[in-house]
């Protein structure tokens, strides 16, 4: 693929040669932006219209550049958030061009290119969008601006630690973030092996942060599979027009130091260069509950703080054990038994600092004025944690990406590889099992666990013959047997914990080490088909190569490849002189594993005003999901259950609390996966109220068939449902003193507890809607408030065991307040509040609290230098903030820092 890109470059660069062959009559353009009174106006963009060509202005008000005259006079577009762009026709070269922005408040002029893949004005949006601004990018709290976006109406975010943040909108949220896909200059930044959006871990520096938008509800029909509940697109600073060097270095709270580095240089009047790069490091936010996990992830737990020992939620190595039926005292019989194991902060030890280093540097090329050609690579390591079906440790994880794009004003074409690499990561569940049943000594044949679960059964033994009654007896024998779980502290403990992250090995390490590649392609052309009709029609290709050794997915005899293909078009038409706009859009998926699927959207805006203020929307978007590649193809056994991928034949096998002594078991067969389908019913409005308030609300109705969901059950791994002896196998087998967990023994075992992924056989019904209000009182104070409502409809779910996991609160409410003083001070509060919801994932299931936080951020520019001072702080209040059942609370932030801008 390097020598693929190798080869496009050149030939694309021959290629701008010949056509730029032809003569040029280049001139100098320069000039000063200033506001209303005078002043200068330092960061305004000024582009020549229809071309790639731009610059902005230094810390003076003054730009240059350079144009062709050739073809007639030429127009400057100049712009400036918060500030009505204004427009310029210039017929030869002028170094005296003054231009004075009026003051637009409201910002009601943002352009837009995310919901319809062409440029358009936010207001005239058929969905929707937030557009969140470099400005507003700078003020949000840290480590991860992503963790910010939850300011915005409708964004919910999830945080397994520090860095690992994933965002979802309307419903259904994860850690992983699957029904949302996440763009970086429309290239997709996924882990191709694990399908995580892993935050910002894998996106751009914030000081390389242009803007970014984000979609709300399906875009299926024009972004493809699992741009399902919406797109978020980070989008970066172009060379060519923002030049310089950009500096920040911040410290704080919790060790914290974050250091980013922009450089970008025009080279002549055809080349220009940046890199980017930052580097992070802090103390990670770990996850310590220790309620009792739910039974339904653990159907054979106890009671929180029960004797006979329990699973706990961030406990890894409860090792169970199920007390044999030849066992004489019938109290304990057929009970089962947990050794305690051990919190999270002593598994992740020294591994406790949340890391990110990004190293991004792009070259581009004008080939001619409208036509501009980028080459670039991402490198992106990071240690975080990260929960799906267990917790994981993500250490030194990350990927290379390598890409490529050619654009001309109508059209594109964009290539590029990713590949992932799992390094030192490793999964906490696996680290604790394989602990416990380590030998106690070399060349002993007994286990910690084995040695711990035989002191409980002789200890309770001994007691009950000693007169103690059942009770008695358990909490002695607890006593008695907590005494041969290993120490933490010990080298013994130490020095197995090192040798069990580092071995790869299937059933006998707990390192998670995938290295999967995605190479995708996708081509756009948009033809002017009237002054008032445009048709777009693109296409796309992505393959998957996925490699684990074994180690995640069924892999063992080589790496598995799988593809998607995908093509789409969207006619546009403007009517009543542009006041009515409506637009159909439709794509066409071809899979592998799957049957082709069609994603329709259709929409009309209206805008009720000559002056476009006041516009209102509605649409109607079918979008599908294809099942993550994890979900096709895993093959991980996390101890207490095996993780199977579910592509083939489906499995057959018996509900879990079926299986017991004297129960009946009960039958349940499970169909291979298919396609997600979704179809959203969406009105809004979006418009500005004056000069001062902007409204923008919407409401919406979905309809997800064929709903993926987890379910468990006790089958066989070759997909067969097992026989009577094997059942009777599965109700004895601890009778042999070998606890559930012991790697080897369920290794061999072929009935055993399997999840896999599957296709609800009804219809899940969501409805919603969201309220953002923002008013403008001065350049000083913007007030802003938004509401957001989110319900699931269960009362058509016949199957209760289901796991849809919506993950969502009901209500939700942000209010803040922002502004900028005399240009030099600047500042931003929110107030964010989430009323507490049921939250699951395979990990984990339980209640979340209703949790908030209080963001801040405070900043003085000293502009004749272009140093700015900082300081800000993130749930200023260390309020209750988890937001992931299972996860860490996320406590307050704070922080100082400066950064330095030279044009």
């Amino acid at each position: 693929m390097r020598k693929l890109y190798r080869f496009l470059f050149f030939f694309l660069l021959l290629l701008g040669t010949v056509l730029t062959g032809q003569a040029q009559e280049m001139g100098s353009v320069a000039g000063t932006v200033q506001t209303e009174a005078g002043e200068p106006m330092p960061g305004a963009t000024i582009f020549i219209r229809g071309t790639f060509i731009g610059t902005s202005t230094n810390r003076d008000g003054r730009f240059t550049l350079r144009t062709d005259f050739s073809e007639g006079p030429v127009t400057l577009s100049v712009s400036f958030v918060g500030y009505e762009s204004r427009e310029v026709t210039l017929t030869k070269p002028d170094n005296a061009v003054k231009v004075q922005l009026k003051v637009n408040p409201t910002q009601t002029n943002e352009v837009i290119a995310s919901a319809s893949r062409v440029e358009e004005g936010i207001l005239q949006a058929p969905v929707t969008v937030e557009k969140v601004t470099s400005q507003q990018v700078l003020r949000l709290p840290p480590p991860d601006v992503q963790v910010g976006l939850n300011h915005f109406k409708g964004i919910d975010v999830n945080g397994t630690s520090m860095l690992m943040n994933s965002l979802s909108t309307r419903g259904f949220n994860s850690p992983k973030s699957e029904r949302l896909i996440q763009l970086t200059d429309y290239f997709d930044t996924q882990s191709p092996s694990l399908n995580v959006n892993a935050g910002n871990l894998t996106g751009l520096p914030e000081i390389d942060i242009e803007s970014i938008e984000i979609i709300h509800g399906p875009a299926s029909a024009l972004y493809g599979a699992n741009a399902f509940n919406g797109v978020l697109l980070q989008n970066s600073k172009d060379p060519f027009v923002s030049e310089g060097l950009s500096v920040r270095v911040r410290g704080g709270q919790r060790s914290f130091f974050d250091g980013q580095l922009r450089y970008a240089q025009k080279i002549g009047d055809k080349f220009a260069f940046k890199i980017t790069g930052a580097y992070l490091t802090a103390n990670d936010w770990l996850a310590n509950s220790t309620v009792a996990t739910s039974k339904s992830v653990e159907f054979r737990n106890n009671a929180q703080g029960s004797t006979l020992g329990y699973e706990a939620v961030n406990r890894y190595g409860d090792v169970a054990f199920k007390v044999p039926a030849d066992y004489p005292f019938a109290d304990l019989r057929p009970k089962t038994l947990f050794m305690p194991g051990f919190e999270e902060k002593t598994l992740v030890g020294s591994d406790d600092q949340a890391k990110s280093l990004k190293i991004h540097p792009t070259l581009s090329y004008l080939v001619t004025n409208s036509i501009k050609m980028t080459v670039g690579a991402n490198y992106n390591r990071g240690t975080a944690s990260y929960q799906s079906s267990s917790r994981y440790r993500l250490k030194d994880f990350g990927t290379n990406q390598f890409h490529g794009e050619i654009k001309g004003e109508r059209w594109f074409v964009r290539g590029q590889s990713v590949q992932d690499y799992g390094n030192n990561s490793y999964d906490l569940n696996l680290l604790g099992s394989f602990i416990q049943n380590s030998p106690i000594a070399t060349g002993s044949g007994t286990t910690y666990a084995q040695q711990y679960f035989s002191t409980y059964l002789t200890t309770y033994g001994g007691a009950r013959q000693a007169g103690q009654t059942d009770a008695q007896a358990q909490t002695t024998a607890l006593n008695a047997a907590a005494k041969f779980q290993i120490d933490p502290n010990s080298a013994a403990f130490r020095n197995l914990r090192s040798q069990i992250i580092a071995d790869a090995t299937p059933g006998k390490g707990a390192r998670l080490n995938p290295s999967s590649l995605l190479n995708e392609g996708n081509a756009q052309y948009n033809f002017k088909l009237t002054e008032t009709a445009d048709l777009i029609v693109g296409a796309a290709y992505r393959k998957f190569r996925l490699g684990s050794n074994g180690n995640l997915f069924s892999d063992e005899e080589g790496r598995i490849q799988n593809h998607e293909l995908g093509a789409y078009s969207q006619l546009t038409k403007k009517l009543l002189d542009e006041r009515l706009k409506l637009a159909l859009a439709g794509r066409v998926d071809d899979f592998k594993n799957f049957k082709p699927a069609f994603s329709p959207r259709a929409s009309v805006v209206y805008s009720a005003d000559a002056a476009r203020q006041h516009n209102f929307r509605a649409s109607y978007g079918r979008a599908l999901r294809s099942p993550t590649q994890l979900d096709q193809y895993i093959q991980l056994d996390v101890r207490q259950v095996l993780l199977l991928g579910n592509v083939d034949n489906g499995f057959q096998g018996y509900t879990p609390a079926s299986i017991g002594a004297n129960i009946q078991p009960v039958s349940t067969d499970i169909a291979s996966l298919k396609l997600e389908r979704l179809s959203t019913y969406e009105v809004g409005y979006k418009g500005a109220l004056g000069d001062k308030l902007v409204v923008d609300v919407n409401y919406y109705r979905n309809y997800y068939n064929d709903f993926i969901g987890a379910q468990r059950f006790i089958g066989n791994r070759d997909g067969s449902r097992p026989t009577s002896d094997q059942l009777t196998f599965e109700r004895s087998r601890t009778a042999t003193k070998a606890p559930f967990g012991t790697p080897f023994q369920e290794a061999s075992s072929p009935t055993r507890v399997l999840q896999v992924w599957t296709n609800a056989n009804q219809e899940v019904r969501t409805q919603g809607a969201a309220l953002g209000l923002t008013y403008a009182f001065a350049p000083f104070f913007n007030l802003a408030a938004n509401y957001t409502l989110n319900v699931q409809d269960r009362s058509d779910v016949t199957d209760a065991e289901f796991q849809t996991y919506f993950n969502t609160p009901k209500h939700k409410y942000n209010v803040g307040a922002s502004g900028s003083v005399i240009n030099h001070l600047s500042y931003s509060l929110n107030y964010r509040w989430a009323q507490g919801h049921e939250y699951g994932t395979p990990f984990a299931v339980g209640q979340l609290s209703d949790y908030s936080a209080t963001d801040a951020y405070l900043s003085y520019n000293f502009v004749q230098t272009g140093l700015t001072v900082q300081a800000g702080a993130s749930n200023l209040f260390d309020a209750t903030n988890v937001q992931v059942y299972g996860g860490p609370q996320i406590g307050r932030l704070a922080y100082l820092g400066l950064q330095l801008d030279i044009k």
